[in-house]
């Protein structure tokens, strides 16, 4: 299965040097694929050297990664202040700014910093960043595409499995007697954490009982 992990965003050196390894704290992710499929969610994740990972990319990572196999990227919106309306913001950028630089202006009215104000100049041109309604905009919705998931060899948590038109209903494999599945050898997803612990031992409870129940029907491959 595909790596859901973190995704291939293309930072420059300079970003990734600098930031891999920080979260972006308190934004909201937004997205909606080819399909009409849509995502929405407040939360926060971590810059890596290669892309984005974290909690918040990790619930939307399902409909990033089909939308990459489809189209060969996927855009998703990034709000870097869900709690402020676009007005509000937009008031903010445009307040004059005397003599500050921007970064001073926007820290200031809006409290962006750090790692939410790199992205901003890594990802807009300088005309972006000037222009007081395209900046308002990309605050409220900057736009990061995504064309990848990362190598399984680096996930903590993987996509894909045995499909279950393949078991039995003890997860036993219809064409292998003896052989149960369960956790992540199923073909499922659940949200990485206390979800997906405690389903992938809820289900290795419920083929340990189709093992007991194999046995004492006498390895005779038919399950009770």
């Amino acid at each position: 299965g595909s790596a859901v992990h973190g995704v291939a965003a293309g930072w420059s050196p300079y970003f990734a040097g600098r930031f891999a390894g920080q979260p972006f704290k308190s934004v909201a992710l937004r997205f909606t694929d080819s399909q009409g499929e849509s995502f929405a969610r407040k939360g926060e994740f971590v810059a890596t050297a290669n892309g984005v990972e974290g909690s918040l990319v990790y619930a939307a990572a399902q409909l990033l990664r089909e939308e990459v196999a489809r189209q060969g990227h996927a855009t998703f919106e990034l709000d870097l202040l869900p709690d402020r309306s676009s007005d509000h913001v937009l008031a903010q950028v445009a307040h004059p700014r005397g003599s500050r630089s921007l970064s001073a202006h926007l820290k200031s009215r809006l409290g962006l910093d750090g790692i939410k104000m790199a992205v901003l100049n890594e990802l807009l041109d300088k005309a972006a960043l000037h222009d007081p309604v395209r900046l308002a905009g990309a605050i409220k919705a900057l736009p990061i595409t995504v064309v990848a998931a990362r190598p399984i060899d680096e996930a903590i948590s993987s996509a894909g499995g045995v499909c279950w038109s393949a078991l039995d209903r003890h997860q036993m494999v219809r064409r292998q007697p003896g052989l149960f599945v369960a956790g992540e050898m199923l073909d499922w997803e659940a949200p990485t954490g206390g979800h997906l612990l405690t389903a992938c031992m809820a289900s290795g409870v419920a083929a340990g009982v189709g093992v007991l129940d194999w046995l004492q029907a006498g390895r005779s491959g038919v399950s009770a």
